[in-house]
């Protein structure tokens, strides 16, 4: 039987004889002041959503103007090439984000800089990539294959009883290994970014139009992109819309804003409209919650507390926390549980989910395999409350979000996985074999053993082949489906 006990848990920490040893610590707000292009920006301007917006670093440039010689040149070259040869993200970094990175400065700040969870996700360099499986052999730029299951423009009906609705394009900040890299943001060298073909007022509509037509549906997921950058009265009238609708009793409001740009939240006219949001949710017996994307300890700051306290305040249900298992980011036990902790006891904001990486392409070297994810998941157990333990899931194509030891099988030497669910999505209505078909989730090549990378160095023109195929045969059968709805 596999010890699921990870070498780091059977290391007690000295003096308690625990694998993890609890300490509550006190947030910070690194200071601003210590970056040479910020040396002389006040806390008035570092709490204006309007000077954060207008010094969002974009490009190499930037990020020099900002750092100046405190990083090397090997770096800003490192960032330029991958920027050119590898990035599904173009560069957009609100200024409260980067000043987490390296928050308390280091004597070699370049190597630190390097070494920062933060850093590594939010501005991965070429370096940074694996050269032998830079993307896995079924990476796709919809990995999740959304589109496939749009029942209007931008609104995925995946599960029964819920829907995500992308109701833009755009996000405060771009993270590297952002899931809908294939729609969110500005086109890049390697990714020639989709674009909505319905003008921003009728995607909406028809979305609103579809939800009063599905009683089956409770449950909307408002994302994108980031709520954050619809400007607020044109959002508060989609929410005030959906909470008319009889049977949606569920809103959750996805804004990875409020840890990269709380000062948005912290806005008078936005707090001023999330109250009257929540007041009507409140009166007409619906929950609204805010759910946010914070991958390291260090981003949770007083200011993303103070804004998460807010939102409570205001009248939301819940503000709950999901984040990505990544390599190098937050793959240990005890990343991961003092990131559920500056969370819980910092910033009033649950510990909810990590998601393992998805299959996008260049994304390998962020990637843990189910083993490790199920080794993570038996190590933070015990120490939160129940309420707050946040269950690690595999998104699974054609499937949908389960629970890393919800398995049926797995090939450990060439990292498959197989799964079954329990439902259809919207596009297998009428296939009889939807629930009885298993499905496949591949771990990073790089982490198999000898035997298992022979394997797929071998076949993996083959598998790629016969992913497409069957990419290609549930579009057609979703298009099918469609026609037949249509008439």
């Amino acid at each position: 039987m596999t010890d699921l006990i990870t070498p780091e848990l059977a290391r007690p920490e000295p003096g308690d004889g625990q694998p993890y040893a609890y300490r509550r610590a006190e947030l910070l707000e690194p200071d601003w002041t210590r970056l040479p292009g910020w040396k002389d920006v006040t806390a008035e301007e570092w709490r204006s959503v309007q000077w954060q917006r207008s010094h969002c670093v974009k490009n190499v440039k930037q990020l020099r103007d900002v750092m100046g010689d405190l990083l090397e040149d090997r770096f800003y070259d490192d960032l330029t090439r991958d920027q050119a040869e590898r990035a599904t993200m173009s560069m957009l970094l609100p200024p409260q984000m980067l000043n987490t990175i390296v928050p308390s400065g280091a004597p070699d700040y370049t190597e630190a800089f390097y070494a920062d969870p933060v850093r590594r996700y939010m501005l991965p360099v070429f370096s940074d990539r694996r050269a032998d499986w830079p993307s896995h052999p079924h990476a796709t730029r919809d990995s999740l294959h959304e589109h496939e299951m749009w029942a209007t423009e931008g609104l995925t009906h995946r599960y029964p009883t819920k829907v995500l609705a992308e109701i833009l394009p755009t996000c405060p900040q771009y993270c590297g290994h952002c899931t809908r890299m294939d729609l969110v943001g500005n086109s890049t060298p390697v990714i020639d970014k989709l674009k909505f073909v319905a003008k921003p007022q009728t995607r909406l509509d028809n979305m609103l139009d579809y939800l009063r037509r599905t009683p089956g549906v409770r449950d909307v997921v408002v994302s994108g992109g980031d709520v954050a950058n619809m400007p607020w009265p044109r959002l508060e009238a989609f929410l005030m819309s959906l909470l008319e609708i009889e049977n949606i009793r569920d809103i959750r409001l996805a804004t990875k804003a409020l840890m990269g740009m709380p000062q948005h939240w912290l806005s008078s006219d936005v707090l001023a409209g999330v109250e009257r949001v929540a007041s009507v949710a409140r009166n007409r017996g619906v929950m609204i919650a805010m759910h946010t994307h914070v991958n390291a300890a260090q981003s949770v700051t007083p200011l993303v507390a103070e804004a998460s306290k807010a939102m409570l305040e205001a009248g939301l249900r819940d503000v709950r926390n999901q984040g990505v298992l990544m390599r190098g980011v937050n793959d240990s036990v005890h990343q991961l549980l003092d990131l559920c902790f500056a969370l819980l006891d910092g910033a009033n904001i649950t510990p909810y989910y990590f998601y393992m990486c998805d299959m996008i392409p260049f994304s390998e070297h962020w990637r843990v395999s189910v083993r490790d994810a199920q080794h993570l998941q038996h190590g933070i157990l015990g120490y939160l409350p129940g309420f707050a333990t946040p269950r690690i899931v595999c998104d699974v194509p054609y499937v949908g979000k389960r629970w890393v030891h919800q398995l049926s099988e797995y090939d450990e030497v060439r990292g498959i996985s197989y799964w079954k669910k329990n439902y259809r999505t919207g596009i297998e209505q009428q296939d009889p074999e939807a629930l009885n078909r298993t499905y496949e989730y591949y771990d990073p090549i790089d982490t198999l053993p000898a035997e298992g990378q022979q394997w797929w160095n071998q076949h993996a023109g083959t598998t790629l082949a016969e992913a497409e195929q069957r990419a290609a045969e549930s579009r057609a059968a979703a298009e099918a489906q469609k026609f037949l709805d249509l008439t």
